[in-house]
């Protein structure tokens, strides 16, 4: 059975109703939603999804549609948004049997993908948004350039990948703004984790 066919049934079949908690990690490229997820990983057991890993593995797989990924990435321009849907989907039916909840980190990235996530999905249960000034993140960014190898971190995609970013995260903050948690991400990562926990811990213990 093909992969194609595969991604396709995925994303068409209606989907298992999913009784443990769905958080959306929000946050700048550089933002440190990465080192929060090891944390909430480390901690409550969750399934960690990062909607740029699994790009990111979709491009090295080599497939055409890797390629057609890349180009778009290397542009700093955000990918379809059912491109990313089926495999955000594709992922959490594979771990749906013993997952105790699910990070979505880096999606949705804009208003629509959030509303067809919760459509095809299921409901989100809270958005964590790590927010930090643009000249933080480039600064950050551009520190890990020097040991990622990434094609994503050059300065000048780094400004219009910030750029679009926050064009359209102003839409998805919006939007939930009664599920979000506005968290700043300028301080120390423990204390950013302390506050974490006041908004997970609510959603493992009812």
């Amino acid at each position: 059975m093909s992969t194609a066919f595969i991604t396709s049934f995925l994303a068409a079949a209606p989907t298992t109703e999913i009784k443990v908690p769905i958080i959306w990690v929000l946050g700048g490229p550089g933002s440190g939603k990465g080192t929060q997820c090891e944390k909430i990983v480390a901690k409550y057991g969750f399934t960690h999804l990062s909607s740029g890993d699994l790009l990111r593995n979709e491009v090295k797989s080599g497939s055409p549609r890797g390629k057609e990924l890349n180009e778009i990435m290397e542009k700093g321009e955000l990918v379809p948004m059912d491109v990313v849907l089926d495999l955000i989907k594709e992922e959490m039916m594979k771990e749906l049997p013993n997952s105790k909840g699910y990070l979505i980190d880096g999606y949705p990235r804009e208003k629509e993908q959030g509303i067809a996530f919760e459509k095809k999905i299921g409901a989100v249960s809270v958005v964590l948004f790590f927010d930090a000034p643009d000249n933080v993140l480039v600064e950050r960014l551009l520190g890990r350039a020097k040991t990622s190898g990434r094609v994503d971190d050059n300065e000048e995609t780094i400004k219009k990948r910030l750029n679009t970013f926050n064009t359209h995260n102003d839409q998805v903050v919006q939007q939930y703004t009664e599920k979000l948690k506005k968290i700043n991400a300028e301080r120390d990562p423990e204390a950013i984790f302390a506050e974490v926990q006041t908004y997970l811990d609510p959603l493992v213990k009812c």
